[in-house]
């Protein structure tokens, strides 16, 4: 997708764009709505598809169903299952990347190494592995689910068996026959211990803290079905809406009331009775924290899985991996073939964040210690003409893919105002930071999240919630609709007078935030 000539060229892009997952292909797809040409996605993977590129292990699905967890602007009327496996969802993205005409603007295997921003040239300077290229706006779309997390076990590289991670799944091993042993019971670990199971001679799952699981709706959608989407696709959007008021309806529990949230823990409980007989295994399996305080998901494999008569489950702590498998903390070793580190993502204090720095050399990473301070998950104080997707706090309970679309809506409002204006950079203000991160602390003190009992990705190590907004999609999407420029420093471009207070009514009135 690239060329020798491209690789140190001297122009300048309009728009770097970091990622090409959902967010990179949404924000490409925007900007030649808007006639913006001028642009290049860089991935350090060889692959599109992000998050979807990066899970290839058995069994990785969608928990979201796909009418809503696909782009309003594509939608798919032959969705073979309404939760998709990985294969459908990364074909669906070359799929919309071939048909918005995105490809030639693709630098896949292109690492970012280093951003600075030039506050002379009013541009960034982004070095990758493949070359440096300087960009006027960059738009980081990595997400927050792109960095493998890795336990730091001692031993762990002594481990002589097989060692396979849920983001970095090597299918040149084959784990079948062998005795498996599985870290994490999180939303991976409950997709991969039913496969694990069933091609293992014997499975040890190390649960440290259980999940809230419920029955999955999910099957197959006939031939009919997908006719009827193809050829009336109101249909379609209706069953997107639906699902989204379903998901949705469960915000005001989640954020203002936690204790109408009993109903779910009960539908999750009684799906274990009904899946797991035994008494001391149920209670291994039952959450000591309310409902979502972790995130939840669905199975209809994961307990009969647990509760297989291959199946050890293990709640001591882990002490150390040895050679032959796993020691946990009464001095037990448990021998293992192959050890499977269904531990996700890092989450908090992603690694990408110190490789972004500003004018005097400070980085992303030192700005944010010891907390992300981030305006509507999108801008950051001292860093012009960055915008992030799915930054810190974006998180509303919908389609990642619902919120993606709106950060990006709003990205494309921000270039708007740059080019009507003649603007050479917009740096959101500190104290406009500060009065939405205070706002959404507060009303984030009473939610699930903070004071549901449990530890999780979305509490960093202050205590501060960084992962949700507190509130409905609609309401996030009427803060993002578009850029209010009285809380962002102006830089003038030539064509712009000294007095650089520009009077947003003048055009037409925009939501504060």
């Amino acid at each position: 997708m690239d060329t020798e000539n491209d690789r140190m060229s001297d122009e300048i892009l309009d728009v770097a764009v970091i990622g090409a997952g959902f967010g990179g292909i949404c924000t490409a797809k925007r900007l030649l709505d808007e006639g913006t040409t001028n642009f290049l996605v860089f991935d350090r993977a060889t692959e599109v598809g992000g998050t979807w590129q990066a899970n290839t292990y058995p069994g990785a699905q969608c928990d979201i169903p796909a009418a809503l967890y696909s782009f309003s602007f594509a939608q798919k009327p032959d969705w073979s299952r309404l939760y998709p496996l990985q294969p459908e969802l990364l074909s669906y993205l070359r799929e919309v990347c071939e048909t918005f005409g995105i490809e030639p603007h693709l630098r896949l295997g292109h690492e970012i190494l280093d951003m600075r921003w030039d506050e002379t040239g009013q541009h960034w300077t982004l070095a990758t592995s493949e070359g440096t290229w300087r960009a006027r706006v960059v738009v980081g779309a990595f997400g927050p689910f792109s960095e493998p997390s890795t336990p730091r076990f001692e031993g762990l590289d002594d481990f002589e068996g097989t060692v396979l991670h849920s983001a970095r799944w090597d299918h040149t091993k084959d784990w079948s026959g062998k005795r498996i042993g599985v870290i994490g019971t999180g939303a991976s670990g409950v997709q991969i211990i039913p496969q694990a199971v069933r091609v293992g001679s014997s499975l040890t799952v190390f649960q440290r803290t259980p999940t809230w699981i419920f029955p999955h709706p999910d099957q197959p959608i006939p031939s009919a079905l997908q006719n009827l989407f193809a050829r009336v696709p109101a249909t379609q959007r209706a069953l997107r809406r639906t699902v989204d008021v379903v998901l949705e309806s469960m915000v005001y529990g989640l954020v203002f009331r936690p204790a109408m949230l009993k109903g779910m823990e009960a539908i999750a409980k009684a799906h274990l009775r009904r899946q797991v007989p035994d008494p001391e295994l149920r209670e291994k399996l039952t959450p000591d924290y309310m409902f979502g305080c972790k995130r939840p998901t669905f199975s209809n494999a994961y307990f009969p899985a647990m509760a297989d008569a291959k199946t050890d489950v293990i709640t001591e702590p882990i002490r150390r991996i040895v050679p032959t498998g796993v020691e946990t903390a009464d001095g037990t070793v448990h021998e293992l073939d192959v050890l499977v580190l269904a531990t996700g993502f890092t989450v908090s204090g992603h690694p990408f964040f110190s490789r972004v720095h500003d004018a005097g050399g400070r980085s992303l990473a030192e700005s944010w210690d010891p907390t992300p301070l981030c305006y509507l998950g999108t801008a950051a104080a001292g860093f012009p003409n960055l915008f992030q997707i799915l930054g810190p706090n974006a998180a509303t309970y919908t389609s990642m893919v619902v919120v993606i679309e709106a950060q990006v809506d709003y990205i494309i409002s921000a270039l708007r105002e740059m080019k009507a204006n003649g603007l050479t950079s917009l740096e959101v203000r500190g104290d406009a930071v500060e009065r939405f991160v205070d706002e959404i602390d507060t009303k984030l003190s009473r939610s699930v999240w903070n004071v549901g009992g449990c530890a999780s990705y979305y509490i960093d190590a202050t205590g501060r919630n960084i992962a949700w907004f507190p509130g409905f999609f609609r309401q996030f999407r009427a803060r993002t609709r578009r850029i209010f420029l009285p809380d962002f420093v102006l830089g003038a471009g030539s064509d712009v007078a000294e007095d650089t207070s520009i009077d947003p009514t003048e055009t037409k009135e925009p939501s504060r935030p």
